[in-house]
């Protein structure tokens, strides 16, 4: 379910109801623990934060001319997504993310390799998740993208 929307107001105005506060909370809550240097935005019919072409020239490779994608939230049919490619670009992350986890959840983590779905509003690990944003750097995220994805 792709949200099509002019602003981060608009997408979230666009989800139902009984998830725009917490999927407001979530979008805050990256927001303002993300190092400096990514920038906010809508890509591929989800709020996300890149690196921004003026860092980066060189772009995220799958979509030449377009940023570099770090995370990313969207409303689904079921449930709120979180996409992190930093968890799945390096495996520590995913490790900490995984052991941490339990901490702040009653539920069990239901993740693919970088997307975290919550299905449950009343339960969504805020202060992980403000953790999770200040674990990689725009210059760590671009070494590890570098390495692991970019065609040589």
């Amino acid at each position: 379910m792709q949200i099509q929307s002019a602003s981060v107001e608009d997408y979230i105005l666009q989800i139902p109801e009984d998830r725009q506060d917490v999927f407001r909370k979530i979008f805050e809550t990256i927001n303002d623990n993300l190092p400096d240097g990514f920038s906010q935005g809508l890509s591929y019919g989800m709020i996300g934060w890149a690196v921004p072409l003026e860092t980066y020239p060189a772009g995220y490779h799958c979509t030449p001319g377009s940023p570099l994608p770090f995370m990313s939230i969207a409303s689904q049919k079921n449930f709120i997504a979180l996409y992190h490619m930093g968890m799945y670009a390096k495996p520590e992350l995913l490790d900490w993310f995984v052991e941490e986890y339990p901490k702040y959840s009653k539920r069990k983590l239901d993740m693919g390799k970088s997307c975290v779905r919550f299905k449950k509003m009343d339960d969504i690990p805020l202060e992980l998740l403000a953790e999770l944003s200040k674990k990689m750097t725009v210059k760590e995220w671009i070494d590890i993208y570098e390495k692991n994805f970019k065609k040589k």
